[in-house]
């Protein structure tokens, strides 16, 4: 497979002749932008080949040689010379051990399901049609005088609005950790987003008289970032990624913001690091180097009924029913509206750069041969070849992750998201999911003991959230042996000088 010929006819190297052939055109070296460091350059540099067909035999033993594929293009980058070399990773499904934060993703999924989630806090308070009343009041009259007589219910509705709010941020912060925008494999501070006095709104600059609700989430995120950042790099002795600081964070935060209702109630304004929330008189005034989004009556209190808008999407107490349904690789057009939905709002595409014929040739199109169940302990119930494993709460589509099925492994290709459930933290649900599928089906077919987590980037910091799924083997792309990420961890860029004469 990896030689100069350009066209390449085998049978499966275990001997299965049942299971096809394989035939691939070989492109030799390829250049292009890379995605990972963001250069302009060609400086991403890599073997390729395009696959007519490969039998799930001969892509495993391609996996275990460096090689990943992107829907029928085979690629392997050539690490010498690439900007940012990429180890394969994998993990023996058997001996993963799950760490605390994994297991509090599980807990709340399971919690969500079983109807005990908080996703808002104290959700019953605003069934309460005086409270709802107050709701209304509190948040059209935002930029009002303050009155020294302030019933209790409206003081309750005062701190539903700031929860309501903190949530929003929170989801916001989950959705910029999801994509990579912030470190994964650190644990970030839970938001809170307060109330302005007015006595302290008298001593800003002119024009804060209008600012209601106020949040520093963006230098907590900041401090703990720098800190953990500090840690590593004392550890490994190799430069890291600048920290962000506060007021990038919350102009990212801000803009992401924007995705919600865009009326006339609140604007949101990210100002030196803070997120502030002011009311719409403020939408006439200047926002210059300010990231402005809204929020309306109905999305703080809810439908017209003052229920929140979280609430409603996700109520408290309603038991769900999740399932997780694993099918062959085809277009599925429900499919297809979720991907144009996450591209566009967690990685911020353009909708004209998504096509269907783009998404077909990236995550439906395979060359995989598919292999049907046996019977036998040679192939699990499933079969081998390439699936999407889709993820449904109470018949809604939510997720999908596009996998192969090897002879010896899950190889986690993708994942796509709805972004209205970001606080399960999609991403590490589903990498769970993915592990306990091989554990169970190890049983059927012996071989099946590894999780294939891609390529493991130690250069981009998007990418070291894989090293989390623990204890993970790296690849030795000269040797072609996998070694245990333990080793490797606190010497990576020095191997990386001594292999290849570069740094990582």
């Amino acid at each position: 497979m990896e030689g100069n010929t350009k066209k390449s006819n085998a049978n499966s190297s275990s001997g299965n002749n049942n299971r096809g052939e394989s035939v691939v055109y070989d492109y030799g070296r390829l250049k292009n932008s890379c995605g990972y460091c963001k250069s302009t350059g060609s400086t991403s540099i890599f073997h390729g080949s395009w696959a007519d067909s490969i039998t799930v035999d001969d892509y495993q033993d391609l996996l275990d040689r460096g090689w990943r594929r992107s829907g029928s293009l085979l690629y392997k980058p050539e690490m010498e010379k690439t900007c940012c070399p990429s180890y394969t990773i994998r993990l023996r499904a058997s001996d993963f051990v799950p760490s605390k934060e994994q297991q509090r993703v599980s807990r709340r999924m399971q919690r969500f399901v079983d109807g005990a989630l908080d996703v808002k806090k104290s959700v019953e308070a605003v069934e309460d049609p005086g409270i709802c009343a107050s709701a209304c009041k509190e948040v059209s009259s935002l930029g009002t005088k303050e009155t020294s007589s302030v019933t209790k219910k409206e003081k309750n509705m005062g701190d539903h609005i700031t929860d309501y709010l903190s949530e929003q941020v929170d989801n916001v912060v989950w959705t910029c950790r999801e994509s990579g925008q912030f470190p994964c494999s650190v644990q970030l501070p839970k938001a809170s987003v307060k109330k302005v006095s007015q006595a302290k709104r008298k001593l800003l600059v002119e024009g804060a008289e209008n600012l209601m609700y106020s949040s520093n989430i963006a230098f907590q995120i900041a401090a703990t970032i720098r800190q953990v950042q500090s840690i590593a790099k004392d550890a490994s002795q190799s430069a890291e990624d600048n920290p962000l600081p506060p007021k990038i964070i919350a102009e990212k935060l801000a803009a992401s913001l924007d995705q919600l209702e865009k009326t006339n109630s609140l604007s949101i304004r990210a100002c030196n690091g803070h997120i502030n929330f002011y009311t719409a008189a403020t939408q006439a005034s200047s926002n210059k180097d300010s990231h402005i989004a809204t929020i309306s009556q109905e999305s703080a209190t809810g439908r017209k009924g003052c229920s929140l808008r979280n609430s409603s999407l996700h109520p408290k107490g309603k038991r769900r029913r999740l399932e997780i349904r694993l099918k062959r690789s085809s277009f599925d057009p429900e499919e297809f509206a979720l991907y144009r939905r996450y591209q566009i709002n967690v990685h911020n595409d353009s909708p004209d750069d998504i096509s269907e014929s783009s998404y077909r040739m990236f995550l439906v199109d395979t060359p995989l041969v598919p292999v049907q169940p046996s019977g036998d302990d040679r192939v699990p119930p499933c079969g081998f070849g390439s699936f999407h494993q889709q993820y449904v709460i109470d018949g809604h589509l939510v997720a999908v992750g596009v996998i192969d099925i090897l002879p010896k492994c899950l190889s986690s290709k993708y994942l796509f998201w709805d972004p209205d459930f970001a606080f399960l933290s999609p991403g590490k649900y589903s990498a769970l999911q993915e592990i306990g599928w091989v554990k169970e089906n190890e049983v059927y077919c012996p071989s099946l003991q590894y999780y294939y987590l891609g390529y493991y980037i130690h250069s981009c910091s998007k990418m070291r959230y894989k090293a989390a799924y623990r204890p993970s083997e790296l690849l030795c792309p000269l040797r072609y042996k996998f070694c245990a990420f333990t080793k490797w961890r606190v010497v990576t860029a020095s191997c990386l000088r001594k292999c290849h004469g570069r740094t990582g």
